[in-house]
Order: C-alpha cells, then sequence, then structure tokens
C-alpha cells in the first residue's frame, strides 16, 4: 500500500472477531473495532481531520487551530495543525494523565490551562472553561480556527461517512444485532447508530458513561454526558454505567488475551459489552453478532493504570486508598451543607482544603482555604495522615463528591473530626456565599 499523504491511512480499520473462550458468549459473536489501529492512534483522528479539514483550507496561513481537549482529539488536531504548518492550541480545564500532557508538548502544542469555578462544562456558568473560551475566541477578531468538537456535527459525520460503513461491509453488509459503546463527545456513537439503524432497525445501542466521581480518560460520567452538545439520549436504547476497575480489568483482558494494546475506554467496552450481552445470551435462540471500539492504545496511560494497579506492575498496593472504600464508608462520611459548614468554620476554625486544579483554585475558592489537588493529597496520603488531629477538616471539590471519599478516608485513618462540603464549590456559590480569588 502506497499512500502520498499520512491522512489517507485514517479510517478503514480492521474488525476483529474475539475468541469465545476469552468472553464466555455462547451465542453472540463479539467483534473489536480496532480504531487504534488510526495513524495516530484513536477514533479521534476521523473526526479530528473530518472537522479541521475545511477549516484548514480556507484559514489564513498563521491562524491557530484551537480546541477544547485534553486528550486524543489534542493529539490529532496537532499532528494535522503541524502538518499545514499551523501552531495547535490545546485548552482544559485538567490535564489528568502526565503521559497525554507530554506528549502533546512533544508535538508542539500549546497548552492553554484555563480558569473556571467549576471543573465541569456548565454552558450556564460564565467562568466555565468552555464559556471562556468562547468569549476568549470570540473577541479575539480572527486569528483562530476552532474545531468545537462538543457541538460540530462533522464529529458525527465522520462516522457518517467512516466507521459505521465499514462495520457493515465488513459484516458483509449488515448491522449488528447489538452495538455498545463508550460515550465521550458522542460522535463515534451518534454517528455510527445513524448509520447501523439504517440496516438494522432493530438493532440495540448500548451507551456506557462513568460512575459518579470516576475518572476514565475518554469516557464522560452520567452528569457529564448531558453537558455536551452532541448527546442525545434519543440515540441509546439504554444507558449503562462502568467504573475505572471495570475498565482496568477489560484493558488487560484485552492485552493479555487477544494481543489488542488496548487503553482503559476500550477496556471499559469491551467489559460493559460483556456484562450487558451475558443478560440476553442465554435466552438466545438465534446466533446473534455484537460490536463495540476499540477507541485508543494503552501507552498513554501506563501512569493510570499503574496509579490503580501497582501490583501490575510488581508494586505494593498502595495504602490508604480512596479506592479501598466502600459505599457504606463513603455514605457515612461527615458532611456539611454550605450554611452549616460556614457557621462550623466560624466556631472551630478548620483547615479547609480545595481539592480542585489550582486554576480552578485562583478563579474562586472559599476565603483561608489551601489547594491541595486531589492528586496530590492521594499522594499524601498513601504515607499517613498529614493532618494534626487536633484541627478538624473541612473538604472541597467541585459538587461534593470527592471531598465526601476523602472526608471517609480520613476518618477510616483515625481523623477525628473530617468533613465535607455537601453539594461542594458549585452548591456554596449558589447559596449566595463568598468566594475569593
Amino acid at each position: 500500500m502506497r499512500l502520498d499523504d499520512i491522512t489517507e491511512a485514517i479510517g478503514d480499520t480492521p474488525l476483529v472477531r474475539l475468541d469465545p473462550a476469552v468472553h464466555g458468549l455462547e451465542n453472540i459473536d463479539l467483534y473489536a473495532k480496532l480504531e487504534l489501529l488510526n495513524p495516530f492512534g484513536s477514533v479521534k483522528d476521523r473526526a479530528a481531520w473530518q472537522m479541521a479539514r475545511p477549516l484548514l483550507a480556507r484559514g489564513a496561513p498563521g491562524d491557530t487551530v484551537v480546541e477544547l481537549s485534553s486528550g486524543n482529539t489534542a493529539k490529532a488536531l496537532a499532528l494535522l495543525a503541524g502538518m499545514h504548518g499551523r501552531p495547535f492550541r490545546s485548552v482544559t480545564n485538567r490535564m489528568k494523565v502526565p503521559e497525554i500532557k507530554e506528549l502533546l508538548l512533544l508535538l508542539g502544542a500549546e497548552i492553554d490551562e484555563l480558569p473556571g469555578r467549576s471543573e465541569c462544562l456548565d454552558p450556564t456558568d460564565t467562568d466555565d472553561p468552555l464559556t471562556r473560551m468562547y468569549r476568549e475566541l470570540a473577541g479575539a477578531g480572527g486569528g483562530y480556527l476552532h474545531t468545537d468538537q462538543y457541538f460540530n456535527e462533522l464529529n458525527v459525520e465522520a462516522h457518517v461517512h467512516g466507521t459505521g460503513p465499514e462495520i457493515v461491509k465488513d459484516l458483509d453488509g449488515r448491522a449488528p444485532d447489538y452495538f455498545i459503546a463508550c460515550v465521550g463527545t458522542a460522535g463515534s456513537s451518534t454517528g455510527v447508530a445513524r448509520v447501523l439503524r439504517r440496516h438494522n432497525p432493530d438493532v440495540e445501542v448500548v451507551g456506557l458513561v462513568g460512575a459518579k466521581s470516576d475518572f476514565i480518560p475518554g469516557i464522560r460520567t452520567i452528569d457529564e454526558v448531558y453537558e455536551v452538545g452532541l448527546f442525545d439520549p434519543g440515540v441509546y436504547d439504554c444507558l449503562a454505567t462502568i467504573t475505572a476497575d471495570d475498565a482496568i480489568d477489560g484493558l488487560l483482558t484485552l492485552v493479555r488475551r487477544c494481543g489488542i494494546l488496548t487503553g482503559p475506554t476500550g477496556g471499559g467496552a469491551f467489559q460493559g459489552a460483556v456484562r450487558h450481552l451475558r443478560t440476553v445470551d442465554a435466552g438466545l435462540t438465534e446466533r446473534k453478532t455484537a460490536v463495540f471500539i476499540v477507541c485508543d492504545r494503552v501507552e498513554s496511560y501506563l501512569s493510570y493504570v499503574r496509579d490503580r494497579r501497582p501490583e501490575v506492575f510488581g508494586r505494593p498496593p498502595r495504602r490508604n486508598s480512596i479506592r479501598t472504600l466502600t459505599d457504606a464508608e463513603v455514605a457515612a462520611a461527615p458532611a456539611l451543607a454550605p450554611a452549616a459548614a460556614q457557621r462550623w468554620a466560624l466556631e472551630v476554625d478548620p483547615l479547609v482544603v480545595d481539592l480542585r486544579s489550582p486554576h480552578a483554585y485562583q478563579a474562586l475558592h472559599l476565603a483561608g482555604s489551601v489547594n491541595l489537588v486531589d492528586e496530590v493529597l492521594a499522594g499524601l496520603l498513601h504515607a499517613g495522615l498529614p493532618f494534626d488531629r487536633r484541627r478538624p477538616v473541612l473538604l472541597v471539590c467541585p459538587v461534593g463528591e470527592k471531598s465526601a471519599r476523602y472526608a471517609a478516608l480520613l476518618t477510616r485513618m483515625g481523623h477525628p473530626d473530617a468533613r465535607s462540603l455537601d453539594g461542594g464549590i458549585i452548591a456554596w456559590r449558589d447559596a449566595g456565599l463568598d468566594l475569593v480569588r
């Protein structure tokens, strides 16, 4: 195969049937669409090129390609922009995977971490990173080529014209009976589902979202998906939740049993697919087919896996981790509503620990609080209790979910009075209580 341009290698990825001995399904053939074999390493290569191509064609020399992304879309756009002699700017509210940040810097990207009142994409919040970016681009008077992946229909069209038809073609002109997809920007799941339903109106489409307060690269939580402009709940017959543990379990299975070097998103898709399909497998009287997408490669997520499964790398399990908490422990963690927290703070002068990113903290925070990003606090806790037991602690995060977990862990470790701000910084703001810069 000879190509004149690397973009000609985007698409036409293999559809691989998985050995039934791996997944255990008796009446369903399970196929993996290997989007990790795109030239830049992920399913986002398709959407990035579909969105960037018309902008690059009409933009002025020197215009900067810009996108709100800290992952695969940013990587693909950085490469495409560089090929066309343009700079690329990755705007993000938080870089959570170190390897991705290092790779983007290697590719020559400018990384702009915007502050915001929350670390969620909330279009109604004027200090949200997405809104802040739109405002900045509008006021710049040109010079930017914004691909706008969360609202750009070309994100979906990349899969209407590519991924979906390829699946049908490789199944001999038939759509699968089941399509299981992780939901990020919702571009791939929406586009593929649209094509599959043209060939089989009865195809069952299952959307996989992350568990609350969990982080799986490339997958949004059930709360976050409703903040994405391309997300339409009507696309999916059902939404199912998966955890980071599910994603890593699936990753290890695909890597070790199937030779597929998937990242956590593909691992989560596999695990979610098998879990869902087992509920229907035993009752089937005829053979069915199912497809899921392997979105990207494992190499960029080694620190993510190492942090959650140190034993995989021959390291001892981490002590004092929020990942070891039970639901009952988290539910029992002391929490205070904003007004009660304000009164309590005046009475006992607690140490107020804000777990958000430095940029979000700098934008607005509780007076007198200290900023310990959750990953930093997690590292401190592995070595033991870092706070004086004689001083109460109030933990603060965007919506009160992560802070509740840390309050529960501090309680387990013997701190006599560690509490969480119920509803987080957003509830404090909505209650009209003071925040400082």
